[in-house]
Formats: structure tokens, C-alpha cells, sequence
């Protein structure tokens, strides 16, 4: 049995093309996410999703201020978009009239857009050049807090933007995983007996 689905699935299926569906997702994704967003982060986050384009995000968005489900606030000196009350409860009551599968894809993007921010704001990466090679310096803030500082040698500069370009892309991962080998790690006792 053939179970290609994609013959059977148009473009047009995965994209929203109705205002009133657009202005849904949008409370159904800030409900979700839970933080204000200025409007270039929206813009980018439905882009980056491929959920609708930005004429139909400009026009949903637009009414949904005109009739008080969002408001555009001051958030620490920059313009941001908040759910109101009104939008809380339309975000809960109506989400199921958008399909599953856009709401999903919205919110994941959403989630990976915050957490590229909160990396590019937490990590640092500098590729220096170093006897013969480059050194790849990585430091992971916590705030105030620094928790880890670590370098690391690359023989050409080929390498050494493959290792930033791999941190970067999950500095949490490398973190984590020179957290568990430290606390993994036992001194080596050779078996006397051998």
C-alpha cells in the first residue's frame, strides 16, 4: 500500500487564507506562549511557520486591536502585543476551529524563536586565531551567573565555524552533556588482579 500523503495534501491545505481562522491562531498562539511580543517577533515567528503571510497577519492583527483582543502596551520601553481578557477566553473557547496541525506548528516555532533569543542573549561565541589553528571560546550565562567557560582548539577555520556554528544551534545540549560526563565520569582503578 502506498502511504505517500502528500499527493493527497495541497500547499494551500497547511496555509491559512481567512482573516477570521488568522485572528484565532494568533490569540490561540499568545495564549499559548504566555509573553508579550513585539510585532516584528510575530511577523517572524508566522513567517518562519509558514502558517499565513504577512498581509493576512497585518489584517488579523489589525482588527484583533481594533476590537480589543490584543492590546499594543509598553513592555520596558518597547511596543509589545499582550492578550486581554477578552482574547484569553476566545483563544481557549474557539481554537479548534483552526486545524491542529497549524496551531502546533505556530507554537513550535514560537518556542524555538524564544529559546534562538534567549541562546543569542546567554552565549557567547568568539573564533580566535590561535597557533596554528583557530580557538573556539563559548561562555553560558545565566543572567549574572557565568556556567560554563570553555574553549576549544580547531586546526583550520573550516572546523572552527562548524563547532560555533553546532553550539549555537543548541548551546543548552552542549551544557547538559559536559554537565553529565563530568558527573558520569569515575576515576579509572585498574583491576590489580589482571
Amino acid at each position: 500500500m502506498d502511504h505517500n500523503f502528500d499527493k493527497y495534501v495541497s500547499p494551500n491545505m497547511l496555509v491559512l487564507n481567512d482573516v477570521y481562522e488568522a485572528k484565532i491562531l494568533l490569540a490561540y498562539f499568545l495564549y499559548q506562549i504566555d509573553r508579550p511580543c513585539t510585532p516584528m517577533q510575530l511577523v517572524e515567528i508566522c513567517e518562519a511557520s509558514e502558517v499565513m503571510d504577512y498581509f493576512l497577519f497585518t489584517e488579523a492583527i489589525t482588527r484583533m486591536t481594533e476590537n480589543g483582543t490584543v492590546e499594543l502596551v509598553d513592555v520596558d520601553g518597547t511596543r509589545q502585543y499582550v492578550l486581554s481578557e477578552k482574547g484569553r477566553e476566545g483563544a481557549e473557547d474557539f481554537k479548534t476551529m483552526v486545524p491542529k496541525s497549524l496551531r502546533e506548528k505556530i507554537y513550535a516555532t514560537g518556542l524555538k524563536f524564544f529559546a534562538m533569543l534567549k541562546n543569542e542573549r546567554d552565549v557567547t561565541i568568539e573564533t580566535k586565531e590561535h597557533e596554528n589553528g583557530f580557538l573556539v571560546h563559548c561562555q553560558c550565562r545565566d543572567d549574572d551567573r557565568v556556567l560554563m567557560d570553555i574553549s576549544v582548539f580547531a586546526p583550520d577555520a573550516e572546523q572552527a565555524e562548524f563547532i560555533s556554528a553546532k553550539i549555537r544551534s543548541n548551546p543548552g545540549a552542549l551544557y547538559s552533556q559536559v554537565i553529565d560526563y563530568i558527573v558520569d565520569n569515575q576515576e579509572y582503578i585498574p583491576d590489580v588482579r589482571e
